[in-house]
């Protein structure tokens, strides 16, 4: 394992002003907010992110003023999927010109049919790879397409810069411990994903680092840090205090979550998700603010 790539690496993001344009000084603070939380590295454009919702032009905006504005304070991932892999070496090429650390990239698809073969999986990565810069893959359901174990060791030894996977698929425990016994030397960066709702089962399993949502940041990274130092009582029991609040998360909110939490704590302006996502209901809403407030976390009074 890498020392580089352990610990919380959030996804930042995307705010909207009310008219549904960029919140571009709101993005700056979403950053801010996510380091003082003690993230460990921070992912931008990612699902999360909202970045099927955003148009190109505002994807090279966004990256020129994610990686301006955090200035190597943090390590910084760039999503840079898409179905065509012209496309995805061009985002990648971006990225590594304007100073990101990583890329991530789900395989190629499109839809619920257009879905890339192994063998078109693994040349898109070797194209991106061939960018020079540290690669994380994303095995989501997302997708459909399938990551078996092999092809994923396969891509780790063959292609220089695939370093990194985050693994969100179901029993994503069960892959992550074949990955790393599999994969040796050659899995740098294991990483839990899907929010953390599988966090403990998946630390157990050997991974160094998560890729939550930006929420709760600061609440879930003592369990890893926990964990990690071998308290394994005291990270059953950090994970314990914020469970609910990812479970409700990641089963009633999606990104929509860390939105809300973030205008409730001032960081942001609005919470609005552009069409044809629907806001959260005002039920769901109140249940989030309530399962977050006992946590007492920053994110609820940074802005105030």
């Amino acid at each position: 394992m890498n020392p580089m790539y352990q610990g919380i690496w959030p996804v930042a993001p995307t705010p909207f002003n009310p008219d549904g344009t960029l919140d571009l000084d709101g993005m700056k603070r979403v950053l801010d907010c996510l380091i003082d939380q003690g993230a460990d590295g921070i992912c931008i454009l990612a699902n999360f992110s909202e970045q099927f919702l955003i148009s190109d032009a505002e994807r090279e905006i966004l990256t020129r003023l994610c990686l301006e504005h955090v200035a190597g304070r943090v390590k910084m991932i760039v999503t840079v999927s898409h179905f065509a892999t012209q496309i995805a070496v061009e985002r990648a090429q971006l990225a590594k010109d304007l100073g990101a650390d990583i890329v991530m990239i789900m395989p190629p698809y499109h839809g619920a049919t257009l879905r890339g073969n192994p063998t078109q999986t693994y040349e898109q990565f070797a194209a991106v790879g061939a960018v020079g810069i540290p690669i994380m893959i994303q095995d989501a359901p997302m997708s459909g397409v399938d990551l078996p174990v092999p092809l994923l060791v396969k891509m780790a030894r063959e292609i220089e810069m695939v370093k990194l996977f985050k693994i969100e698929c179901p029993f994503a425990a069960n892959k992550l411990r074949a990955l790393i016994a599999e994969g040796g030397d050659a899995i740098e960066g294991p990483f839990d994903g899907e929010e953390g709702i599988t966090l403990l089962a998946d630390l157990d399993a050997g991974a160094t680092g998560a890729m939550t949502s930006g929420m709760i940041v600061d609440q879930i990274k003592p369990v890893i840090d926990l964990h990690r130092a071998g308290d394994m009582q005291g990270a059953t029991a950090a994970y314990g205090r914020v469970a609910m609040a990812i479970n409700h998360e990641n089963r009633q909110c999606l990104w929509r979550s860390c939105k809300a939490a973030m205008v409730e704590g001032g960081v942001i302006k609005s919470e609005f998700c552009r069409h044809p996502m629907e806001p959260l209901h005002p039920d769901t809403r109140s249940r989030l603010i309530t399962l977050l407030q006992p946590l007492d976390p920053l994110v609820l009074k940074w802005g105030k």
